[in-house]
């Protein structure tokens, strides 16, 4: 992966050097609501969310469409009329026809791809203006027949041409219960394990308990009521149908939270429909420019993206680690350390993953195991998700990545901060960490 150099700076923090490589900076980003799976996009396809966050962030800038070099989108559950989804919500959007356009998938963190390939084309020389972004929903997903019944209507044309015969052929096996629709699956294909058993898994390795879990998850949704309310997000979750309201926000009490049974490990288990994130509908859109383009464009940018990292581990024993080994790159590479972050986004899959991460990189011993003694170092909580995070604001998974930029930027800027440590974790055992510096304007 390219990377800008680094060296130290007159204050000990790693800085940016002049090198030969283009600076990438962040220039606006924004998202729909995001939304309870059934509610207010239960009318609406996944390229229809697309097409209206890539319109949006277009209205928003200003930009004008011309000058837009190539559009990148994540999805995770893909309809196989609009595989290309990036393409088709471009052209929609009113994105030139000849402007290229692809979609990329990476589970949690497909927008992270979509935004850190954008950095790396720029980077590259190939472009200077990339829309970036995703999305999800769960209103719509593809339901197929069972693959007993889908081997045998690839085989109905040539069955037909032979009559009855050939029809009493196709249909001999089949049994009453073959018919039955079968819906995505929600177990990791290796291992078979849902992520709330995983999560559940890792939370009891690193001593995390329910209450601890719950207490997060109150948090939570707090800090995203609270933003809400004080019109902290407007500017960056667009309307819709008159609306910036996310329905997926219920403040409520401790005690309430920890009255609901265990949803995936019975009836022992720790995770709950409250500390777990829902399934959840939306899409964002990123401006992804370099510096010099974005200067001579007239706009402000709100960040640099100075660094980025995608990781993988043992997908059995540490599923949602990713976002630890991913900081511990980003980190070490910027020669940053913990006390050098003001703004913190890590992506909520599970409460109990959370406290885990955080729980793993101040771990002498996870240090010891993994990192040649060196910690990660301590997360000051009160530096991070301090606007609500994916377990009240919502996770549509191929959106997340890019919320995760555009409050980063937004909070570097208002709060005055000088870098972001922004991190999430992914299915199969992957994850992803970035590293953003505040765009002084």
């Amino acid at each position: 992966m390219l990377r800008n150099t680094v060296s130290r700076g007159a204050r000990g923090f790693a800085t940016a050097a002049k090198s030969s490589q283009k600076n990438i900076v962040m220039v606006d980003g924004i998202r729909l609501p995001f939304a309870m799976q059934s509610t207010i996009y239960n009318d609406l396809l996944a390229v229809d969310l697309q097409r209206l966050a890539l319109k949006s962030l277009l209205t928003k800038t200003a930009l004008d469409p011309a000058m837009v070099d190539y559009v990148l989108c994540g999805t995770v559950i893909q309809e196989t009329k609009t595989s290309n989804i990036a393409r088709e919500a471009s052209m929609g959007a009113g994105i030139p026809l000849s402007v290229p356009s692809h979609t990329v998938t990476q589970a949690c963190i497909s927008s992270s791809v979509a935004i850190c390939t954008a950095a790396e084309k720029i980077m590259a020389g190939q472009a200077d203006v990339v829309i970036a972004g995703g999305v999800e929903t769960f209103s719509d997903v593809p339901i197929r027949f069972s693959r007993k019944v889908r081997q045998k209507l690839i085989g109905a044309p040539k069955a037909m041409k032979k009559g009855p015969a050939g029809i009493a052929g196709l249909l001999k096996g089949l049994k009453p219960g073959d018919l039955a629709p079968e819906a995505p699956a929600i177990a990791n294909f290796t291992t078979g394990e849902v992520m709330g058993v995983s999560s559940d898994r890792l939370s009891a390795k690193f001593g995390v308990s329910r209450e601890e879990m719950d207490h997060f998850t109150v948090r939570s949704h707090s800090n995203a009521a609270k933003a809400h309310e004080a019109n902290w997000y407007d500017g960056e979750v667009m309307p819709f149908n008159g609306s910036n309201s996310e329905n997926g926000i219920k403040p409520s009490t401790y005690e309430k939270v920890s009255s609901l049974n265990p949803a995936f490990v019975k009836p022992y288990g720790t995770h709950t429909a409250a500390n777990s994130s829902f399934l959840t509908d939306g899409a964002s859109a990123s401006l992804i420019m370099s510096e010099e383009k974005a200067l001579e464009l007239g706009f402000k940018p709100k960040s640099y993206i100075r660094d980025w990292a995608f990781v993988a581990c043992d997908p059995f024993e540490e599923l949602l680690l990713g976002p630890t080994y991913g900081a511990k790159k980003c980190l070490d590479s910027m020669n940053l350390t913990m006390d050098d972050i003001g703004v913190f986004e890590i992506h909520e899959a599970f409460a109990g993953q959370v406290l885990s991460n955080l729980t793993a990189m101040n771990s002498q011993t996870f240090a010891d195991q993994r990192f040649n003694g060196k910690k990660v170092g301590e997360i000051d909580q009160s530096k991070m998700n301090t606007k609500g995070g994916s377990l009240s604001l919502g996770h549509p998974f191929g959106a997340t990545g890019s919320r995760l930029v555009s409050t980063a930027s937004n909070r570097l800027q208002r709060e005055e901060q000088r870098f972001a440590l922004l991190a999430a974790c992914a299915d199969g055992g992957l994850g992803h960490a970035a590293i953003l510096e505040r765009y002084d304007n």
